[in-house]
């Protein structure tokens, strides 16, 4: 009997899309920049990267194939001269934006035709009456940040007034999110949450993707985050994928953010856990166990919140081996009538400018027993992923999409 899986790794785009310009984001290419910054030899904080990115696993499967689909030449260092065991290729976004819901509802079937709404870089980035609300909603002394931040920057810059003072730091992004990040131990976890269901009420007006909340711990000068990370995003515009396999009396078991990115709507089973080898151990565990006609989705989140954002090319690199490494385990775990796909939601290329995503092709890389391997070309939605899904799964055809299969 069938059952799917996806495993999303956070921001792993494969070259800029069509309409990259229009974002800013001509020239951006994740993979191949990290590739070519590893042949280079650069220091990182660590020491010196020794040798190309080395992905055996991933390469098998097709990726370096479908880099060259998307990009009109293969990434160096990686092989080309293997056997590919999977279907490959890449898609174009046709959502406005490059938002992380944007990407994992499109996938799901259900593009995003509507703008999302942002704060401005310049500060105050957040309107006045949007705060003066919160703070007293919220019965706080007031809020720091109001500006575009990096996460662990700004935290390693105010978390000791935050401490001091009570008042949390509330910053966002290039992205439509509207952050709070407070110390667990001193301001409280679940107070921090609190707070985070008052903003996402508040920004609805705005048309705000999402809330986050953003828990750290330690003391000064040894601020860390912590895997309590809350997402709290509206809910797709139309019934995704997910929804359509609930409505059959099937499971869909998400783990790590997936189900904070769909509002927790059609999810059975929401996993959590902190860290990617953490979140692909957990996915190993469901996927050994996930009945018939199910779904096990994962997003492995620090290719984009620890390296991607933070422009950390060497970290990016060694995350992406990592996982290449592992990738065999959970193929000796597949069974007959199983079917994978490795994507990503958007880019985020760690040698571009700024720290926000980037507009790019995601790889469309699928397998599994039975599967024939070959190209499957330029995709021209993400949908496609999810259309080939429920017409592996015999469900009815999602509204967006054609299949690959």
């Amino acid at each position: 009997m069938p059952r799917a899986f996806i495993i999303l790794l956070d921001s792993f785009g494969l070259g800029a899309s069509e309409d990259a310009k229009k974002y800013g984001d001509l020239g951006a290419d994740t993979l191949r920049h990290i590739a070519q910054y590893c042949t280079q030899g650069k220091a990182d904080k660590e020491g010196v990267r020794k040798g190309p990115l080395h992905l055996p696993n991933l390469s098998r499967l097709g990726l370096n194939a479908a880099a060259e689909i998307s990009s009109g030449s293969p990434v160096p260092g990686l092989a080309t001269d293997i056997p590919i065991e999977g279907l490959y290729g890449c898609a174009q976004e046709l959502s406005l934006g490059k938002d992380t819901p944007s990407g994992h509802w499109e996938i799901a079937g259900v593009p995003v035709y509507f703008d999302w709404g942002y704060f401005p870089p310049e500060y105050p980035s957040f309107p006045d009456d949007l705060i003066e609300d919160f703070v007293t909603r919220a019965n706080i002394p007031g809020i720091l940040g109001n500006r575009h931040a990096s996460g662990t920057e700004i935290i390693a810059e105010l978390g000791e007034e935050h401490e001091r003072t009570g008042k949390p730091i509330v910053y966002t992004s290039g992205d439509s999110v509207f952050q709070i990040a407070a110390h667990e131990k001193s301001f409280g976890l679940e107070k921090l949450y609190e707070l985070c269901s008052i903003a996402r009420e508040l920004v609805n007006e705005f048309n705000v993707g999402r809330v986050i909340a953003r828990p750290f711990i330690g003391t000064p000068g040894k601020y860390v985050r912590t895997g309590n990370r809350r997402d709290y995003s509206v809910l797709p515009p139309e019934p995704t994928l997910l929804d359509k396999i609930v409505e059959k009396g099937n499971q869909v078991i998400s783990i790590g953010k997936v189900s904070d990115i769909y509002a927790h709507q059609g999810i059975s089973k929401s996993v959590k856990a902190d860290g990617n080898m953490a979140l692909f151990d957990a996915f190993l565990k469901e996927a050994s166990t996930a009945p018939d006609n199910s779904l096990v989705f994962v997003n492995l989140v620090d290719f984009d919140m620890l390296y991607g954002h933070r422009r950390d090319v060497i970290g990016y690199a060694k995350a992406l081996e990592d996982f290449d490494k592992r990738l065999p385990e959970f193929e000796k775990i597949m069974k007959p009538g199983d079917f994978a796909v490795i994507t990503a939601d958007h880019g985020c290329d760690p040698t571009f400018p700024g720290s926000d995503h980037t507009r790019e092709h995601i790889p469309v890389i699928a397998f599994g027993p039975g599967i024939k391997p070959g190209p499957v070309g330029v995709r021209k939605t993400f949908s496609d992923i999810g259309q080939s899904i429920a017409k592996h799964l015999g469900l009815a055809p999602l509204k967006n999409g054609k299949s690959f299969l």
